[in-house]
């Protein structure tokens, strides 16, 4: 994303700016930006809005939010360009954090059925919105960046594809329940490898789930989401759980 874009061009991620819960300011504002970014909500490249602006969407004074920013900086997950369209900036290159948190079967088929309903019931409903010109356009530039874009950012890419089209249904609660789902699934994609033919499949399954979005199709769109995310579940189950964690 070229520097002179202006924030959150072609990804409408202002939305999803929201107050953050109250108490422990610091660490839910550090939460709330911080899975925003791993889920791609904010890609590479997109520009925060200025801090009056953004301390007033969190509903955090400015002191806490610039705290946090400097925090996320030093972490590798912003950097601050200078110039006439420079500013706070997410990075090129996003650390992909460590996932170091053991998850049981229960838990693992637990999350994975979540993200199932979530996932799936959002396609049915963004088939059925009315999607205008500048939604489409949104939807068809988000399934394009995951199809072009490098492999070492293919999980964020994928996330804000879907998190689009959550965005399409007009519903925040369900866009709330999209971010959660993808925080929680790629908690454990991040602990298998990325494969080759996996992403070739799924890059064609989220063309076919775009057109039946598009075309309002919503019994297809469901149905295409399902199957593409029962493909994913089953690489999961392989790798992270034995014989008797895959019932489910």
């Amino acid at each position: 994303m070229e520097a002179s874009e202006a924030e959150g061009e072609g990804v409408p991620a202002g939305p999803l700016i929201r107050p953050v819960r109250p108490g422990n300011a610091l660490e839910t504002t550090f939460e709330a930006l911080l899975d925003l970014i791993k889920v791609g909500a904010f890609p590479p490249g997109w520009r925060l809005p200025p801090e009056r602006d953004l301390a007033a969407r969190l509903g955090v004074s400015r002191t806490t939010l610039r705290s946090v920013l400097q925090d996320l900086q030093a972490a590798g997950f912003l950097e601050v360009r200078r110039g006439r369209y420079g500013g706070t900036v997410v990075t090129d290159a996003v650390p992909e954090a460590s996932e170091t948190a053991v998850h049981s079967p229960a838990e693992i088929n637990g999350i994975l059925v979540y993200r199932r309903v979530i996932e799936a019931g959002v396609a049915r409903v963004a088939a059925q919105s009315t999607l205008t010109a500048e939604r489409r356009s949104a939807l068809r530039a988000a399934c394009r960046a995951v199809r072009e874009g490098e492999a070492a950012h293919y999980r964020r890419l994928d996330s804000r594809f879907h998190i689009a089209l959550a965005e399409a249904t007009g519903s925040q609660h369900l866009v709330d329940a999209a971010v959660e789902a993808r925080s929680l699934a790629n908690g454990l994609l991040n602990r298998i490898p990325l494969l080759p033919s996996n992403l070739e499949n799924s890059n064609r399954q989220h063309e076919r789930i775009l057109a039946a979005v598009l075309e309002g199709d919503a019994e297809q769109a469901e149905a295409l989401a399902c199957e593409h995310l029962e493909g994913t579940e089953s690489l999961l189950r392989g790798f992270l759980l034995g014989d008797e964690g895959r019932s489910g």
